[in-house]
């Protein structure tokens, strides 16, 4: 305890301090993303079907994952706002009671996912081969999510508590099991089975599990699991698990309804046939990859901002939040420009032939404009999470949402224009979620807050 009082967790404004803590959460987050990639590049080997499958399950089961992330930026912002409040051991507790929710709500998700998958999927997916295939996939890929939620509470801890360094053992660990076993599975090496799509499924579950024991191993080595006590509570306690779920709860529902979102847009282009919903299964890949460092910003400004309010400095969060924008513009304007440059290279790597690269290349176009309108405003919707406001994130992202699923009924649903169409979709979301998000932090309703 003595160790842990000395340790001074509060942030300074300044672009060192804000690469310090954004670079390390790039790593982490690029590691998933290459994990994503990693299975649809063996799987576009096997054919286009399931490539195109694995464009549903891949957003199904990311619906399930921003349960977690949900509840990983609630906890987050509650750990920086002690640690800028030098309240070092409440920290423990908060983390504590944190892996005693998560657990709960994994095993919720999994019951979730037996009872109303097939049916679901009967109702919204036409083709009886990819409903099958993805079902089939669905019911083994959702048992990595007690890994998974327990791996997104340790990112809590360390991005709250500015050791954002020690994400990387983790990640990479599990990138490195996720490749092999996707590798050996899905194609029948080394004397395993040859399982096709479902290998893709028991592969990510064992890295899952390896990134979370690697990662904990590190904190236990480290000595900041006696540091910040963080096993001195695991018996719940009523206070605390009150107040991880109030700050939490919004944020979980928000994600929800914007990958559910995306999962309502994949069905719409599902309707156009396999070759688009291939396309944009390869359009969500490259999203991820190019977005990495935009979400490691939007995430540093999470705790940033949490914590400066903590150390009561909230005249300095506009300060803040346009130096972390400079540095996220700049990031992605160069991803951007690679992406438009060489869109062969990145489409090659995934198997499929010169037609699927043409058809897909105005798509990437339209998606390169998206990151940068992204690499802004998620910064603003972050910092109004690092408020401690997550009731306006909630109402912020359905106002979004609405906006977003009449566009995207209307352009693929109603007119059935071309995909190309309805990827300017990302357009209406990231321009709302600015619009909105900005007008409230400018407004300083938020300086009332307390958490």
């Amino acid at each position: 305890m003595a160790t842990a009082t000395n340790t001074n967790y509060q942030v300074e404004i300044s672009n060192r301090q804000i690469l310090q803590i954004a670079m390390p959460i790039s790593l982490a987050i690029l590691v998933p993303q290459i994990n994503f990639i990693t299975n649809n590049i063996f799987l576009g080997h096997l054919d286009e079907q399931s490539l195109a499958t694995a464009g549903i399950t891949g957003v199904y089961y990311l619906i399930f994952a921003v349960v977690g992330q949900g509840l990983n930026n609630g906890l987050q912002a509650l750990i920086a706002r002690r640690a800028g409040e030098n309240r070092i051991d409440e920290i423990g507790k908060l983390f504590s009671q944190s892996i005693l929710i998560s657990l709960g709500l994994a095993f919720a998700c999994i019951a979730v996912t037996y009872i109303s998958t097939e049916w679901v999927f009967q109702y919204s997916i036409k083709s009886p081969v990819v409903r099958e295939q993805a079902i089939s996939f669905l019911r083994i890929r959702i048992w990595g999510l007690p890994f998974l939620y327990m791996y997104q509470m340790r990112n809590a801890l360390l991005v709250g508590t500015n050791q954002s360094k020690f994400l990387i053992y983790g990640t990479l660990a599990e990138t490195v099991v996720n490749i092999a076993l996707d590798y050996a599975l899905i194609f029948g090496h080394w004397g395993l089975p040859q399982l096709g799509f479902n290998g893709a499924a028991y592969a990510s579950i064992v890295a899952e599990a390896a990134g979370m024991i690697v990662v904990f191993a590190v904190i236990h080595v480290k000595g900041i699991s006696s540091q910040l006590q963080l096993y001195g509570s695991l018996r719940p306690d009523r206070k605390n698990i009150f107040l991880i779920i109030t700050q939490s709860s919004p944020l979980i529902l928000q994600y929800v309804i914007s990958v559910t979102s995306w999962e309502f847009f994949y069905i719409m282009v599902e309707h156009h046939g396999e070759r688009d919903l291939a396309i944009s299964n390869t359009m969500r890949n490259i999203f991820g990859l190019f977005g990495v460092f935009t979400w490691s910003f939007a995430s540093t400004t999470n705790t940033m901002v949490s914590n400066i309010t903590g150390q009561g400095k909230k005249e300095r969060v506009m300060e803040l939040i346009m130096k972390i924008i400079k540095l996220s513009l700049t990031f992605s304007l160069t991803m951007a420009l690679l992406l438009n440059l060489f869109p062969h290279v990145f489409l090659s790597v995934f198997g499929q032939n010169l037609d699927f690269a043409r058809a897909a290349i105005p798509v990437i176009r339209v998606v390169s404009v998206a990151l940068v309108m992204m690499s802004f405003s998620t910064i603003w919707l972050n910092a109004v999470t690092g408020t401690g406001n997550t009731n306006v994130n909630l109402a912020i992202e359905i106002i979004t949402i609405i906006f977003y699923c009449i566009y995207v009924y209307l352009v693929l649903g109603y007119f059935n224009l071309p995909i190309l169409y309805g990827w300017m979709s990302e357009y209406v979301y990231w321009m709302t979620t600015f619009t909105l998000a900005f007008f409230y932090l400018r407004s300083g309703r938020w300086k009332k807050k307390v958490i």
